[in-house]
């Protein structure tokens, strides 16, 4: 028997894969709001809209399984539509539409008013910054360019989300006022290449001012820099990193692989020796700066030379923080045409052995952190433990520092001293000063 949803004219999103589909979720249900729809995140609804991933194979799978789920539900008589939308949608639509027709609409990445009005509203141009956050209340992410202009041979992120587009300075401060007003501390900015902000609007990179006039809004504490390219990194970021207390000494840089050969048949623009030096530029100019960067192993080609390249160079430059993924064959791009040719055991070999060399090198960074104080954004209560974090540290991806919670009451959302008495290689343990 059919047994209909009991949370009627009720739009749940869910939201798959990176930041910038966080942010994307966000300003949809941001207009929903204001077109007086009822909007939930995750939870149920009657009426269900995917915002899926297309980057990696793991990704693709997770929103195919979940567009699948959903589908179920809806033939049970749970969910009354379904709609997809994301870079999934808008990298495979002909085959989605093809292979699942029960999906009542599929949109892409630039489609949120068509999305709208299938669901029955209308898109306000007004509404800048205007989002219901689905993270916790104290940070938000700010996307503050769309697409990218690289020509990186495995990324499939320019078919899914096109050239570079920046956000003007006006509008991202306009919006970083109105999460201020909401009890955001933390701004997390994000974009496919942070380095690149300006040049389409203002003929120059711009990520400097763009910086200095954030760091002016009232409210904002932190402010954290995510996903620069090496190449052409301006470096009057680093300046004003070093002299503004709100931006955090943190960057994720993804940096992909160091072997010259390597480097260039991926299409970034670098040397290892460039590399190398821009790293030890980042240091000198600001000592206390922590470096996140991801690395790909598996590369069509990677020699076992090139890989002993790369863990020598990882055991050298002792990133604060690093993660290594095992390279994706993606249909379309410049290295699909290349042959997929480390076995996929060598592949994740090679990936962990990357890995455990990290696993040592932040372990010793942590201990070299035991009796020092930091500040700490508390985000959450978790058990028996507050979970908080430092200036070197992003939500979901980095460390995180743990206080007992029998012992102290802290709140989530505020800044506390806390010396660290234990370290281990991913965590720390504090108690407020």
């Amino acid at each position: 028997m059919r047994t209909k949803s009991t949370t009627k004219n009720t739009i749940n999103v869910i939201t798959l894969g990176c930041s910038k589909n966080v942010y994307d979720s966000e300003v949809l249900m941001g207009q929903l709001r204001a077109n007086n729809k009822k909007v939930v995140h995750q939870e149920e609804g009657n009426i269900v809209v995917i915002n899926t991933c297309g980057f990696i194979d793991n990704a693709k799978e997770e929103s195919v399984n979940t567009i699948l789920e959903q589908i179920q539900n809806k033939e049970d008589g749970k969910v009354d539509k379904v709609f997809v939308t994301g870079c999934l949608s808008e990298r495979y639509k002909p085959d989605l539409q093809k292979e699942i027709p029960q999906v009542d609409e599929y949109f892409g990445t630039t489609d949120l008013p068509l999305l709208l009005k299938a669901l029955g509203a209308d898109y306000k141009h007004e509404l800048v910054g205007e989002r219901l956050l689905t993270t916790p209340k104290h940070f938000a992410y700010l996307k503050i360019a769309e697409g990218c202009d690289r020509p990186c041979s495995f990324c499939a992120i320019p078919l899914m989300r096109g050239k570079h587009r920046s956000m003007p300075i006006e509008d991202l401060v306009k919006q970083a006022k109105e999460l201020a007003k909401q009890g955001v501390r933390e701004l997390i900015l994000i974009a496919q290449d942070l380095t690149y902000y300006g040049l389409d609007l203002y003929k120059e990179r711009r990520l400097a001012d763009l910086l200095k006039a954030l760091a002016a809004v009232e409210g904002i504490a932190w402010i954290r820099l995510h996903y620069a390219f090496p190449t052409g990194f301006p470096k009057d970021v680093l300046e004003v990193m070093k002299n503004e207390p709100k931006i955090c000494n943190y960057l994720d840089i993804p940096l992909q692989h160091i072997a010259d050969p390597i480097l260039k048949s991926m299409r970034r623009g670098t040397t290892e020796a460039k590399t190398t030096a821009l790293i030890k530029e980042f240091r000198a100019t600001v000592p206390e700066m922590v470096i996140r960067t991801t690395l790909i192993v598996g590369y069509p080609g990677e020699t076992e030379a090139d890989f002993e390249t790369l863990k020598n160079w990882v055991t050298a430059m002792r990133f604060e923080r690093l993660g290594c993924f095992t390279y994706s064959h993606e249909e379309n791009t410049h290295a699909f045409q290349l042959e997929d040719n480390v076995p996929e055991m060598v592949k994740q070999e090679r990936a962990n052995a990357i890995m455990e060399i990290q696993s040592q090198i932040s372990w010793e960074h942590n201990q070299n952190c035991v009796g020092k104080t930091f500040s700490c954004l508390i985000d959450r209560k978790e058990g028996a433990h507050y979970i908080g974090r430092t200036f070197m540290d992003s939500p979901d991806v980095d460390n995180e520092v743990r206080i007992d919670a029998k012992e102290y009451y802290l709140k989530q959302g505020e800044f506390v001293n806390l010396k660290i008495t234990e370290a281990t290689d991913y965590d720390l343990v504090g108690v407020p000063v």
